[in-house]
C-alpha cells in the first residue's frame, strides 16, 4: 500500500515534468549550453597548441642597441601580442582593458643596466603600467621580460665592441663604490681578466646569457593516457548548479501546492508526511539523476569527455548529488513562507554554493582561507568527485568520500525539511 502510493507520487510528478517543455529546455538544454561555453574557455592542454596570447604595449623610449635587442625579444616571443607605441596611447590602452600592461624603456636604459651589471647601483627602472583587473598577466609578463632583458643586456656587455666601455667605466667606480677593501680587489681582477678577454677575442657578438635550464613539462593523472579536458570540469560544474536550480523550482512546487490547499486536503488521506516528502524526493531525484547523465552524455559524445576512472564510482557520486539537490528542493518548501520570497533568496544561497563549490572556476584559484572554508559546501564535494571519476582517473576508492559526504548532506536536509515541514501556510 505504502509502496503504491509512493510509486504513484513520484510517476506523477515525472508526468508533469515531461509535459513541461520549458522545464525540458532548462533542464537539459541550459546548462549543455552553458557548459560548452565555459569548458571553451578552460579546454585544457590538448584543445589547441597555440598560447593565448597576452596583450601589451611597448614603448621605446631609449632607443639604444639594448633597447632595440630587448623589443625585438619581445616581439619574437610567443606569449605577446605586442603593440608599439609612444608612452601616452599605452597608458591610454591599458586604461580601456585593451591592454593588459604596458612596458615602458626610459631613455638611458640600456647604458644605465650595463653599468648596473657590474656595480650594482643606480639601477634603472622599467615602468610597467597594468590593468589591475589582470594582476596574474602582470607577473607574467615581468617574469618573461627579465629573460629578454637579462640577455639583452649581457649580450651587449659583454661584446668587444661595447662591453670594453662598460668595465672601463665600472673600473673607474670601484673607489667609490663602497666596498670593502678585498671586494673591491676582487673586481678589479674580474675586470681586468674581461679587459684581456676582449683583447683576444674577435670582434664578433656575444650570444648574452641565456636560461642555464631547459623544462619537461608532463601533466600527471591517476590512470595512463587520461588527459586533462576541461569540458568534463565545466559540465560537472554546471551540471550540479542546474540540479540546485532544479530544486528551487521542486521547493516552489512544494509552497505552490500548499498555498492552493493542496497538502491540506491529503492530510486527510491515509498517507504520512514522511512518504509525502519522500514521494517528493524520489522524484526530484530521479529527474535530476537523468539531467546530470544526459548533460555528461552529451559531454562525452561531442567533446569527448571520459570517464577515465570507476564508473561505478561516477554513478555512485551522481546519484548522491541528485539526491543532495532534491532534499535541498525540499529543505527550501520547509523553510520557506511564499513562493516568490522563497525564489529569491533560494537563488541567492544557490548561486553562493555553486561559486563557493568551484562550479564556475577551479577552487585551487581562490586564497589559501576560502579553500579551506568550502569543504562545507556541498557543491564543492559534488564537482570534485565527479572531476576524480572523468579526467583525474581516480578509482571507486576516491568516490567514497565525495559520495558519502552527499549523502550525509541529504540526509540532514531531509531531516531538517521533516521536522519543519507545515502543511498550511503560517
Amino acid at each position: 500500500m505504502i509502496l503504491t502510493a509512493l510509486v504513484a507520487m513520484v510517476r506523477k510528478d515525472l508526468t508533469l515534468f515531461l509535459a513541461d517543455r520549458r522545464a525540458l529546455v532548462m533542464a537539459f538544454a541550459a546548462p549543455i549550453a552553458i557548459a560548452s561555453f565555459f569548458g571553451s574557455i578552460f579546454p585544457g592542454p590538448g584543445a589547441s597548441r597555440e598560447p593565448a596570447r597576452v596583450a601589451i604595449h611597448l614603448v621605446d623610449q631609449d632607443g639604444g642597441a639594448i633597447a632595440t635587442a630587448i623589443v625585438a625579444a619581445v616581439k619574437a616571443d610567443r606569449n605577446f601580442k605586442v603593440t608599439t607605441s609612444a608612452a601616452a596611447p599605452a597608458r591610454a590602452a591599458v586604461r580601456r582593458g585593451a591592454s593588459a600592461v604596458a612596458v615602458i624603456i626610459p631613455p638611458g636604459f640600456g647604458e644605465a643596466a650595463g653599468r648596473a651589471l657590474f656595480a650594482g647601483r643606480e639601477r634603472p627602472q622599467l615602468e610597467l603600467l597594468y590593468d589591475p583587473s589582470r594582476a596574474s598577466e602582470l607577473a607574467m609578463v615581468r617574469g618573461v621580460l627579465t629573460e629578454h632583458v637579462m640577455q639583452a643586456v649581457t649580450r651587449e656587455v659583454f661584446s668587444p665592441s661595447s662591453g670594453r666601455v662598460f668595465v672601463d667605466d665600472a673600473l673607474q667606480r670601484i673607489d667609490g663604490a663602497g666596498l670593502s677593501p678585498q671586494d673591491a680587489r676582487a673586481l678589479r681582477e674580474l675586470l681586468t681578466s674581461v679587459q684581456r678577454f676582449y683583447d683576444r677575442s674577435a670582434a664578433a657578438p656575444s650570444p648574452g646569457f641565456s636560461m642555464p635550464y631547459n623544462v619537461r613539462e608532463e601533466p600527471v593523472t591517476a590512470r595512463t593516457g587520461a588527459v586533462y579536458n576541461g569540458y568534463a570540469h565545466s559540465f560537472a560544474g554546471m551540471g550540479v548548479q542546474f540540479l540546485f536550480f532544479a530544486a528551487i523550482d521542486l521547493g516552489i512546487g512544494v509552497l505552490l501546492e500548499r498555498q492552493r490547499g493542496l497538502w491540506k486536503r491529503l492530510r486527510s488521506a491515509p498517507v504520512s508526511r514522511f512518504l509525502l516528502l519522500a514521494g517528493k524526493a524520489g522524484s526530484g531525484t530521479v529527474i535530476s539523476l537523468a539531467t546530470l547523465l544526459v548533460s555528461f552524455g552529451f559531454a562525452m559524445l561531442v567533446f569527448g569527455v571520459r570517464i577515465h576512472g570507476s564508473v561505478v564510482g561516477f554513478l555512485a557520486v551522481a546519484l548522491a548529488c541528485a539526491l543532495m539537490s532534491s532534499t535541498f528542493g525540499l529543505l527550501i518548501a520547509a523553510l520557506g513562507n511564499t513562493p516568490g520570497t522563497t525564489r529569491g533568496l533560494a537563488i541567492l544561497a544557490v548561486l553562493l554554493m555553486v561559486m563557493l563549490g568551484g562550479a564556475w572556476v577551479p577552487t585551487f584559484i581562490f586564497p589559501a582561507w576560502l579553500q579551506q572554508l568550502t569543504v562545507v559546501v556541498p557543491a564543492r564535494w559534488a564537482v570534485d568527485g565527479l572531476d576524480a571519476m572523468t579526467w583525474r582517473g581516480l578509482g571507486f576508492g576516491a568516490a567514497l568520500a565525495p559520495a558519502g559526504v552527499l549523502l550525509g548532506f541529504a540526509a540532514l536536509f531531509g531531516a531538517l525539511a521533516l521536522v519543519r515541514f507545515r502543511w498550511e501556510e503560517a
